[in-house]
């Protein structure tokens, strides 16, 4: 069986890291809010910061259950997340392209909280703590869903339009190549 003991130690800095995480996430979105170009995109987002927001305080009442001071750890994994996103936004891509990018983000960033929740609600349950477990667990659901409408949104068109938006991009470049060939070969022509 295992040491509960250091079992318990785990579960508090897990979630002391995903407290951090939420907090800078809460930080994030407003960010990603005002990069999206698609109405929907922000909807989901805006979505998102409101269930953070609330994600935040479920913590704080799972570390009650608990009998442990809700504070955070600062999480690495969730900086280094947000660093790359962020990254994005200096980019000069067209809006199609720029919210594909901004969704890849996003869901990056539901898949490390899926893998951190699915831990801890796992973790409370073989320690007996069946209150946080379910706390844990209602977020769990809701990062699963939110990844789901991301989605949703990016196999509803928001890739589609991308894609289409490079193919254009990609016929206005041949376009360019065959009007300037023959100006190249006429000044070769002029020179010979």
């Amino acid at each position: 069986m295992a040491d509960l003991g250091n079992l318990r130690k785990a579960f508090v800095d897990e979630l002391r890291d995903i407290y951090d995480a939420e907090k800078q996430l809460t930080k994030a979105l407003p960010k990603m809010v005002k990069a999206a170009t698609s109405p929907e995109l922000q909807t989901a987002f805006e979505t998102h910061l409101e269930e953070t927001r609330q994600q935040v305080e479920r913590l704080e009442q799972v570390f009650a259950t608990i009998d442990e001071t809700a504070r955070g750890k600062h999480c690495d994994g969730m900086a280094g997340i947000l660093e790359e996103g962020r990254s994005i936004l200096d980019e000069d891509f067209d809006e199609a392209t720029m919210d594909a990018n901004l969704i890849a983000a996003a869901q990056r960033v539901e898949h490390y909280e899926m893998a951190t929740y699915g831990t801890l609600v796992s973790w409370a349950r073989i320690m007996g703590h069946t209150d946080a477990a379910d706390l844990l667990q209602e977020t769990l659901d809701e990062e699963k869903a939110a990844d789901e409408k991301l989605s949703e949104l990016a196999e509803g068109g928001i890739n589609q339009h991308a894609a289409e938006s490079a193919e254009s991009e990609d016929e206005d470049d041949a376009d360019t190549e065959d009007e300037e060939r023959p100006m190249a070969s006429a000044r070769a022509s002029k020179r010979r």
